[in-house]
């Protein structure tokens, strides 16, 4: 429909196409920026009695620029509570579903910066733009988020005709392996899975193609150029994480192993996309919750003791417990299976990284010796020196 004319208290509408109009609907306005806060008074109360509770993921809808991600955290600051220290300050998600927020770079670029996550809405980003420019919009957020490393997520009618069948059509697979080649770190059921005749199917339909996506060699292949490719920063977290990485791939190591107080290691890390897990060993049970959006992050909870943070160093006992972390998990199997392990020492220390280290699955004792040397064949008289 469009505005015919407006007042303080009235809007005056013509409707071009009619239908039924259910309850609970909302008016989109493509063309304007409204002058107003993302947060009503209902989300203002339903905000500070989550924060009570200790979630971990807060996310905003119809976030039109970067001032409203900027009075969101101002308002979980100033509500968290401060009577019980296990709560944290949660993670904060942008959905992005409005054009002011998407058709300037400069715009996106500072969205992503101020958030620890972003959803790709594309519902209503469909409905507040022309269809034939999601996808291209859907990329291009995709890409601000790989290049910043920030857990990026694609919504919104993946899987729609499941609501009512338990088969999915082609061309619904094909989007969520668009989503995946694109480099999403994750995709989302909404419908399907909370209204839908058949939610078990819907998330069983959606896991098979994400298996089958990440063991095409083309999307390695695709994960191993955009790697080749990237600008590291200057800073001694970002020339480890490289470097792990590299070792990662020379010595076909089983998973990586981060310790990480926040996770920013750890997003670093997995902003590479390694072909192996990696492990976020944390002391933070939130931390170790929230990474569990991150692409190929399994958090597990490591608490460390006060001898260990004081002395700096990454001794023995820790790298044990480290391996034997790993083999609980299922990534390392045979003896010679090798995990590389980087940490910030002193540990504990938030956005430290100054270590690396590759472990067997023995432990860090026993080194087999079919490890340090590659085969060779047997020298003949001719060859000796």
């Amino acid at each position: 429909m469009t505005v015919c004319a407006s007042g303080d208290e009235f809007v005056e509408t013509f409707v071009q196409v009619g239908g039924y109009i259910s309850n609970r609907k909302g008016v989109n306005t493509p063309s304007v920026v409204l002058p107003i806060s993302p947060l009503t008074p209902k989300d203002r109360a339903d905000l500070e009695f989550a924060l009570t509770l200790g979630i971990d993921w807060v996310a905003l809808s119809f976030v039109q620029r970067p001032e409203d991600i900027e009075e969101l955290q101002q308002f979980v600051n100033q509500n968290l509570p401060t009577n019980d220290p296990s709560i944290k300050a949660p993670n904060l998600m942008a959905k992005l579903e409005k054009p002011a927020a998407v058709n300037d770079p400069n715009i996106l670029r500072r969205i992503v910066e101020l958030c620890d996550g972003i959803m790709v809405a594309r519902g209503d980003l469909g409905v507040e733009m022309q269809p034939e420019d999601v996808p291209i919009l859907q990329k291009q957020i995709v890409a601000e988020c790989r290049k910043q490393g920030t857990p990026c997520v694609v919504a919104t009618q993946m899987l729609e005709s499941m609501i009512d069948s338990p088969t999915p059509t082609r061309a619904e697979c094909s989007d969520i392996a668009t989503a995946l080649y694109d480099g999403a770190d994750g995709v989302m059921l909404s419908a399907e899975s909370a209204a839908g005749s058949y939610p078990i199917e819907s998330v069983t339909m959606q896991r098979r193609v994400i298996t089958r996506v990440e063991s095409d060699p083309l999307y390695r292949e695709k994960q191993t150029l955009d790697f080749e490719r990237a600008i590291p920063q200057k800073t001694a977290t970002d020339a480890i994480t490289l470097a792990a990485r590299q070792i990662v791939d020379t010595v076909q190591a089983k998973c990586l192993c981060i310790f990480t107080e926040r996770g920013t290691t750890v997003l670093r890390a997995a902003k590479h996309r390694p072909p192996t897990p990696i492990v976020a060993l944390t002391p933070s049970p939130p931390t170790a919750r929230a990474l569990a959006l991150v692409w190929g992050v399994y958090g597990k909870v490591m608490p460390l003791n006060d001898d260990v943070q004081a002395n700096a160093v990454l001794s023995d006992d820790v790298l044990a417990d480290v391996t034997d972390a790993a083999k609980r998990l299922g990534y390392l199997v045979e003896p010679n299976d090798l995990a590389v392990i980087t940490a910030g020492l002193p540990l504990g220390t938030p956005g430290a990284a100054n270590v690396i280290r590759v472990v067997p699955a023995l432990g860090p004792e026993q080194w087999p010796q079919e490890l340090c040397f590659p085969e060779q064949e047997e020298c003949g008289p001719d060859d000796a020196a």
